[in-house]
């Protein structure tokens, strides 16, 4: 697939900014949840790398007045004003986020979604590693706090270890589906692994 050139104005960032959403990327999630359908009214999803919401927006459209989001990030999410929505500031690697998060919602996850990224160093094999590991916590969690035939999202950098992550992934999941969202940057390493129905 042939890159597209960097547009920082380009008609997904129109677009959301005319829709309204807080971030281009949230067609993203929304591109996966009308290929997949592995969104439900009712359900409880958590999106780990959450600011500055716009996943939040569609997810909570997805699932309905009756579900329930958990978003969690680094920085602070600004108030969605949704009852139906909790955040919270942590950072996925610390020790005490299993903790944090067993505190936001002690129940089961229908939908994990990791929308996680490092802060980029220009080094590509630093850069891949890192997200391999943010990756490979949204993974750990969907493991111990999924439920079972639920389904996980997360984004990652394509590298030398993307075969071995996939390889993770289908020991828990019945189905393992790689996605290039439309609106995915031009020149970007990002990519989407999407597992369906939790064994």
């Amino acid at each position: 697939m042939a890159n597209r050139p960097y547009q920082p104005k380009d008609r997904f960032f129109k677009q959301a900014k005319a829709e309204g959403l807080r971030a281009r990327s949230a067609f993203k999630i929304d591109e996966i949840a009308r290929r997949f359908r592995i969104f439900e009214k009712g359900q409880t999803v958590l999106d780990m790398g959450a600011a500055p919401g716009g996943f939040l927006q569609i997810l909570l459209d997805e699932v309905g007045p009756k579900g329930t989001v958990v978003g969690v990030d680094l920085v602070p999410i600004r108030p969605l004003n949704r009852p139906n929505v909790k955040t919270a500031v942590a950072d996925v690697l610390a020790d005490d986020f299993d903790a944090l998060l067993l505190a936001l919602h002690r129940g089961a996850f229908d939908v994990v979604v990791s929308d996680l990224a490092p802060k980029t160093t220009g080094i590509k094999d630093v850069d891949e590693a890192r997200s391999i590991a943010l990756a490979g916590k949204a993974l750990e969690v969907s493991a111990t706090r999924g439920r079972a035939g639920g389904h996980f999202v997360a984004k990652l950098f394509m590298g030398r270890d993307f075969e071995a992550f996939r390889a993770e992934l289908r020991k828990l999941f019945r189905e393992v589906k790689v996605v290039r969202p439309e609106a995915t940057r031009g020149g970007s390493m990002e990519i989407y692994l999407v597992g369906l129905d939790r064994l």
